[in-house]
């Protein structure tokens, strides 16, 4: 009997299939593993993002300053964190509320557009990573419904009800109260807004013409600008003037 050709039988090294075998079911094993362990991270920031998403949507939501038409009070570039529950038990806007609104229908057209790349760019918006959509604008409250704004008086000053308004806390530094004459009675529910850089801002005076006469209705407030969030050198609450 030759023992040393059983031996060398015994002892020879697996077949090809059998060690790619092995390998696979090795590198199953360490797929298997990673997928285990990327499970809970997957869920964490799953519930993270429909967090922040939840609380953008019903809460507070970050908005980020596109224009120069706030200067004085909001530069470009800033981030604000609006809250949205301001008016939402039977507040309303008043006047000096720096707001966050939808001008569909009142300061642009609804045109419609592509509703996918629109959803897309509120997601972004909705958690300050975005401009905001086309249609949101951020101005200062300066009449509600029933007030009576007019420019100008004898000093220039805006007037309310035939009242002048002081608004040396937040008007653009060399910026008049308004270039343009204007005499309005503000509806009923509806809001009369300015930008504070009055030189570099389109607000209710360029929509004179326009359906709802340049006003904005209330229901279409998104929320009140409180806070400066970004950048943390700009950190700060959103006052607004002792008038109204």
């Amino acid at each position: 009997m030759d023992t040393h050709a059983q031996l060398s039988e015994r002892d020879s090294p697996s077949s090809p299939s059998e060690v790619l075998s092995d390998a696979g079911e090795e590198e199953l094993s360490r797929s298997s593993r990673y997928v285990r362990l990327l499970r809970p991270a997957a869920a964490l920031t799953a519930v993270c993002l429909v967090t922040i998403l939840l609380v953008s949507t019903f809460v507070v939501q970050p908005f980020l300053i596109p224009s120069g038409s706030m200067q004085g009070t909001l530069r470009p570039g800033d981030r604000v964190l609006v809250n949205k529950l301001a008016y939402s038990f039977g507040g309303e806007p008043r006047r000096g509320d720096v707001i966050v609104f939808d001008g569909t229908g009142s300061f642009v057209e609804d045109t419609g557009g592509n509703k996918v790349r629109r959803l897309l760019r509120q997601a972004a918006s909705s958690v300050g990573l975005a401009e905001p959509v086309e249609t949101d604008f951020v101005k200062r409250v300066i009449g509600v419904g029933g007030d009576r704004v007019r420019c100008c008086d004898l000093q220039g000053r805006l007037t309310v009800n035939s009242m002048p308004l002081d608004e040396a806390g937040y008007l653009y530094p060399g910026d008049t109260p308004s270039r343009v004459p204007f005499d309005v009675v503000v509806p009923e529910g509806r809001l009369w807004v300015m930008g504070d850089h009055r030189s570099d801002s389109r607000d209710s005076r360029d929509y004179l013409g326009a359906p709802g006469g340049g006003t904005v209705p209330v229901d279409r407030v998104i929320g009140r600008a409180d806070w400066i969030g970004w950048p943390a050198g700009r950190w700060a609450s959103i006052g607004r003037p002792s008038y109204g």
